[in-house]
């Protein structure tokens, strides 16, 4: 065995230092990221991995709890549930109705705050006052302004002479739009925030050039606003998909699903199953299900945006 020569050591030496200091930075990041992965783990990777077992099971919400390993039963029954497929209807309507109205009008509030109104800084803080509200807070006011018997609502209405004994959450016409307006108007504010936040960064020159090429304001939005908020709108709008799919508190507290399954979403046809029916297993089937559906649905959108993206930047 030949010792290493004087010029080896001294060309491997810095070789040691920066493997030395790769191997410090990892473990530096993995310390910063611990502090935000374990409740990561603990509170969405392990539940989903539990959730993911039980769907196997006829797991049962009792004191003493037996489960058996029953395979792919509870898939095949809920392949059967037209209720379920149902909910999942109600739900894609509810999530894309809620989701495409809260970017049109948080992108047009967001486009008045940036225009340089008078008590600007008063206005951004009233419009951040449907996110500061608790859902259930939320749906219970929302419950007196709907309601039948001499609610806000109907007063107006009545005021303007029309009807005014419309009853908003009851009616199987009305039940729907009335809680999609509702959803919209909690979730405008976190949208608006994040596109306000789009609008500052787009440099004022891009528009005073647009300007003196004789665009107008529709036309400034189309080629200078929007390619400039794309990126954001299309991280908002999956953000908000998936929360008003998993929306449960405000419909739950607004109409419990009713009237007649109207507004019976998934999130709280499988809560229903889980905690009324207490078919455990059989509603971590209904969540599995979900997810996928979540998964499938939000892939194709953002192949459908990225696509975009490279046709314009080939064009």
């Amino acid at each position: 065995m030949t010792t290493p020569t004087l010029a080896e050591k001294t060309k491997a030496a810095p070789q040691r230092r920066r493997g030395t200091l790769v191997r410090a930075r990892r473990r530096e990041a993995i310390a910063l990221v611990m502090p935000s992965l374990i409740p990561i783990l603990v509170l969405s990777v392990a539940p989903l991995v539990v959730a993911l077992a039980l769907a196997f099971t006829d797991a049962r919400l009792v004191r003493n709890p037996d489960y058996e390993f029953v395979g792919l039963d509870n898939f095949g029954r809920l392949a059967g549930n037209s209720f379920f497929w149902d909910s999942l209807r109600i739900g894609l309507i509810w999530t894309v109705g809620v989701t495409v109205l809260q970017l049109a009008a948080s992108m047009g509030l967001a486009l008045l705050l940036n225009s340089g109104l008078r008590l600007q800084g008063l206005t951004r803080v009233l419009a951040l006052v449907p996110w500061a509200m608790p859902p259930v807070v939320v749906a219970i006011m929302w419950q007196m302004i709907y309601s039948a018997n001499g609610g806000p609502l109907n007063a107006f209405l009545g005021s303007l002479g029309l009807p005014d004994d419309t009853n908003w959450l009851g009616d199987f016409a009305t039940a729907l739009p009335a809680v999609i307006l509702v959803g919209v108007w909690v979730g405008m504010p976190q949208t608006t925030v994040t596109l306000l936040a789009g609008l500052q960064q787009i440099p004022a020159e891009l528009h005073e050039a647009a300007s003196m090429d004789g665009a107008g304001a529709w036309r400034r939005f189309t080629a200078v606003t929007w390619p400039s908020l794309r990126p954001i709108v299309t991280s908002i709008t999956s953000l908000n998909f998936i929360w008003n799919f998993n929306s449960f508190s405000l419909v739950y507290v607004l109409t419990e699903g009713g009237p007649g399954g109207r507004t019976m979403v998934p999130i709280l046809f499988t809560y229903l199953e889980a905690f009324k029916n207490r078919n455990i297993g059989y509603a971590a089937a209904m969540g599995v299900v979900l997810v996928i559906v979540i998964v499938l649905l939000l892939a194709i959108y953002l192949r459908s945006q990225f696509r975009d993206d490279r046709t314009e930047r080939r064009g």
